[in-house]
């Protein structure tokens, strides 16, 4: 991620303003202030957009640095009793208001939340994690400028990359071709109420099937989404693990591990960096 904190005008020698001209007396009480902007590297490089996106073979995007204004957005009980803060942060600190933040891949958001939390509340992440070994609640302090990007530029041999933007995966036990596609922001906030909607009906929750059904364009050619949610809840789980490990290779993405040291038994290991309440919303 390249800062972008200050602009300059390269060329241009300064001269000394007559203060008693009354435009420039006048000039003084109409201030404007612009804050400062970076460019942020886009996992997905811009390669999965269509023709006609903003974004379209783009490998970065300029946004803001986040401000009280963004601070508001994230405090809004309104906004996040309806699940829509991060998203109207998105909208607020990308400077191409062509770009609809929900449009945009899940590797493209992750990137952008990440570089907005920095410059919003710095580098250092503190929050508790559960270790994986003596299960024990510890402090621990992410650096989230070690978060580096997976540009998955290189498909898999077990892949097929379609004109359409999709992939195309045979699967080893059912021997079937399954086509993948891209989630991007809406197909996120589509998984994330069909959980919420379940939570409320008191019914089962089922984070990875609601997901592969979001991830799976056809089956064998055929795009009939009930068809689709039928082999979702008949895969076996070696298809579905070797779906997940694909998929995972082949979506850009940021990297969120991060080597993890318990304090109280020592267990070392690698840790995804948990989005809990502490992101956004640190205790100092």
């Amino acid at each position: 991620m390249s800062r972008n904190s200050k602009r300059t005008n390269a060329g241009l020698e300064p001269t000394r303003p007559d203060v008693a001209d009354p435009a420039i007396q006048n000039a003084s009480h109409n201030l404007t202030f612009s804050a400062p902007t970076e460019h942020v590297d886009l996992p997905s490089r811009g390669r999965y957009y269509s023709e006609g996106h903003p974004l379209h073979n783009k490998d970065t995007i300029e946004i803001k640095y986040m401000t009280a204004k963004e601070e508001d957005i994230l405090t809004s009980r309104n906004l996040l009793k309806k699940g829509l803060a991060i998203e109207r942060l998105l909208s607020s600190i990308i400077i191409d208001k062509t770009i609809d933040p929900g449009s945009l891949l899940i590797g493209d958001r992750n990137a952008l939340i990440v570089a907005a939390r920095i410059t919003g509340f710095g580098e250092e992440y503190e929050t508790k994690v559960q270790c994986p070994a003596c299960a024990a609640n510890v402090d621990h302090t992410f650096d989230l400028t070690n978060v580096s990007v997976n540009y998955a530029e290189e498909v898999p041999e077990e892949v097929q990359a379609t004109d359409g933007n999709t992939f195309i995966v045979s699967l080893p036990i059912m021997k079937i071709d399954i086509e993948l596609k891209l989630l991007e922001g809406h197909d996120e906030r589509r998984i994330i109420q069909l959980q919420e909607n379940k939570r409320k009906k008191k019914l089962p929750e089922t984070p990875l099937t609601d997901q592969l059904s979001a991830i799976i364009q056809s089956v064998n050619g055929s795009g009939d989404r009930s068809s689709i949610n039928s082999l979702v809840n008949m895969m076996p789980a070696k298809d579905t693990r070797y779906l997940r490990r694909l998929y995972d290779r082949v979506i850009p993405n940021v990297d969120m591990s991060h080597n993890f040291e318990c304090t109280e038994c020592g267990y070392l290991t690698d840790l995804e960096v948990p989005f809990t309440t502490d992101f956004f919303w640190p205790k100092r």
